[in-house]
């Protein structure tokens, strides 16, 4: 039996797409888990933070949140991190999910604690640390946009922390784009400071430069 096929990144899979297709209709179900800054202030329901990376919005959200969760998810838990940490990789490889999506949220816990009308659901925060931890270990591997447009991580990366960025201060949708911010640097300094080495390591590839470039 494949022992990838019971890794954390598969069950995390499994659980998120078990709960979220049983919540999506459930709307009593859902306002439980869902992150609701004004609840979490006045009720103390900390957990919101962590059980609204459970639920998604429909299946398109939830389908794009878990293939890319599982794509490098499983890369990161079952190859990288084992090759550059010692022992406790579950759990170090929990903190960098799991923690990607309670920090995706805190920025705006602050900034809307108190306005009832917001409210976000989603991992797109843990998915988008593990995107962020793989980058570090190799910034200039490609990520197939499409699955077919070969983009270098590194450059993929730079361009999705600059349009997050740009768009949470100019969208106007109900994409949280400080979240993917928020959690994709979590993902690149958690997995960086559990072995210091990886940021000069990280620099030296990314001066490099690709191998195509020589």
């Amino acid at each position: 039996m494949n022992p990838q096929l019971f890794s954390a990144t598969n069950i995390i899979v499994f659980i998120t797409c078990i709960i979220s297709i049983a919540l999506m209709t459930n709307h009593r179900g859902k306002s439980a888990l869902i992150f609701h800054p004004v609840t979490i202030a006045r009720k103390q329901q900390w957990h919101r933070f962590l059980t609204a990376g459970f639920i998604h919005g429909d299946g398109i959200h939830l389908a794009i949140n878990m293939f890319v969760l599982w794509s490098f998810g499983n890369a990161v838990e079952t190859r990288l991190y084992p090759d550059a940490f010692d022992g406790a990789i579950t759990a170090k490889y929990l903190g960098l999910y799991l923690g990607g999506i309670v920090v995706a949220s805190v920025p705006a816990y602050f900034r809307h604690r108190s306005d009832p009308q917001y409210m976000a659901l989603g991992a797109s925060g843990g998915v988008s640390a593990v995107v962020f931890a793989a980058i570090l270990f190799a910034p200039w591997s490609n990520l197939y946009l499409y699955g077919v447009i070969a983009i270098p991580q590194i450059l993929a990366g730079v361009a999705y922390l600059y349009y997050s960025w740009y768009s949470d201060r100019n969208a106007n949708d109900n994409i949280g784009h400080m979240a993917h911010f928020a959690g994709a640097v979590w993902g690149f300094f958690y997995t960086g400071f559990l072995n210091p080495d990886l940021f000069g390591r990280f620099v030296q590839m990314t001066m490099q430069g690709p191998d195509w470039f020589f």
